[in-house]
């Protein structure tokens, strides 16, 4: 085992113990305790048995649920992943223990301003361990994986498999607090409140570990392209719709003489990730829901290469065909994240196409045939989907001038007169 992997592992165990405080934090105001734990918490009320114990019994019996749901190829392949759990189990049920006794012993508020505020300190603490934990992918916890392991087997999404597997411990718990105590106990408030909150701010604190990729992984082997040598100048265009980007795309390649892609994305990315092309049409660069999609995502503990969801299997294939384009040839690429996905490429200029309301209604009428009177309704839907998809999945924001070459305003700049402003930087660039 290299240095790296032992770093990668010593960082899940601060992790784990992270999390553990989260939920002790959670449990400690006494408004409910996260999904996961509802079940184990609820088992500790009427029985001598405590909620770290409890746990560590039920993570067990994932485990053993597992091998009926694995393959002998799938055990044999993931046979290290597997049998992580069963020490991370014990560990984990530990830590929840050391937390409600020893170290957040205290903790115990009566006023409910107070236990608003515990439960609230307890989430954040709960994402930064869950965040620490996706940075680190050295291990699963028995919940997560089995998830995993139910998604394999079914083929179903991850993210949904895990809010209804969430949905049904928390239904197990009240069953078991009617059963056993005569009303719903240990389930309440702060139960809703974490499985809100805890994933979008996952979200918000991932980036800010973009710090440790140097300290756990091997340069050599790192999943970074070398743009050092990049010769090719690749213009991105990022636009808003009705502007005018994709027509600029256009013009720009018979101009130049490169070649533009933007929806021949959609057969290199079905032949790449699998999907389907039709599934690509309808989804790419679009999360209806912000929200929902931290809530299903970023409350998990798989890293974005290695998730489950279509929509993260899609970005990721995307981005490597970004990088391929960049660097086999000089080219145009249209949206896909491309301006982040090449934010090192040394010869990269990019675009942002913006505009008035009133000419974007106009183009999206007379260019794209759409119903003036749905036009206005259609722009800010579709902007609305982008900039989510963008700020999601680059953590950056859509838009912002100080993240583009140049900012084209196509309803007071006509087409043709930004080709040719786009054509002399570009050539300046081929020159650099």
């Amino acid at each position: 085992m290299n240095k790296f992997m032992c770093r990668r592992y010593l960082l899940f165990c601060v992790s784990l113990f992270v999390n553990a405080l989260g939920i002790a934090f959670i449990t400690k105001a006494a408004l409910g305790t996260s999904p996961i734990t509802s079940v184990t918490y609820v088992l500790s009320m009427f029985t001598p048995f405590t909620i770290g114990q409890w746990t560590i019994l039920l993570n067990l019996l994932f485990v053993i649920l597992e091998l009926f749901l694995m393959t002998r190829e799938d055990l044999k392949s993931d046979l290290r992943m597997y049998l992580l759990q069963i020490p991370i189990s014990f560990s984990f049920g530990m830590f929840i223990d050391l937390c409600m006794h020893y170290i957040l012993f205290w903790l115990n508020p009566v006023e409910y301003v107070y236990m608003i505020v515990a439960l609230l300190i307890g989430c954040v603490i709960l994402a930064v361990g869950i965040a620490l934990e996706v940075k680190a992918n050295a291990a699963m916890m028995a919940g997560e994986y089995f998830v995993k392991v139910i998604t394999r087997r079914f083929r179903g999404e991850f993210g949904y498999i895990k809010l209804g597997f969430d949905v049904t411990l928390v239904a197990i718990a009240c069953l078991l607090s009617l059963a056993f105590m005569s009303g719903v106990y240990g389930v309440r408030e702060g139960t809703v409140i974490s499985a809100l909150v805890v994933g979008p701010i996952v979200h918000f604190v991932s980036p800010y570990y973009r710090f440790l990729d140097k300290w756990i992984t091997d340069a050599s082997v790192r999943n970074v392209p070398d743009f050092s040598q990049g010769q090719h100048v690749v213009i991105t265009i990022a636009r808003e719709y009705g502007s005018g980007g994709h027509l600029l795309g256009e013009m720009l390649s018979k101009e130049l003489g490169i070649k533009l892609y933007d929806k021949e994305f959609i057969r290199m990315a079905a032949q790449r990730s699998g999907m389907d092309e039709q599934y690509i049409v309808k989804n790419e660069q679009s999360i209806p829901s912000f929200w929902l999609k931290c809530i299903l995502s970023k409350n998990s503990e798989q890293p974005l290469e290695s998730s489950l969801s279509s929509d993260d299997v899609l970005f990721v294939s995307e981005s490597k065909i970004i990088q391929e384009l960049a660097a086999k040839e000089s080219c145009i690429i249209v949206g896909r994240c491309a301006d982040f996905v090449l934010k090192d490429y040394p010869k990269v200029l990019k675009l942002f196409c913006y505009s008035d309301l009133s000419h974007s209604v106009t183009r999206c009428v007379s260019e794209y045939g759409i119903a003036k009177e749905s036009a206005e309704t259609e722009i800010k839907r579709v902007n609305r989907n982008r900039i989510h998809h963008y700020e999601y999945y680059t953590g950056e924001k859509w838009g912002e001038p100080h993240r583009y070459d140049l900012m084209l305003n196509t309803g007071a700049l006509d087409l043709k007169t930004a080709c040719q402003l786009v054509r002399g930087v570009y050539q300046g660039l081929e020159k650099a």
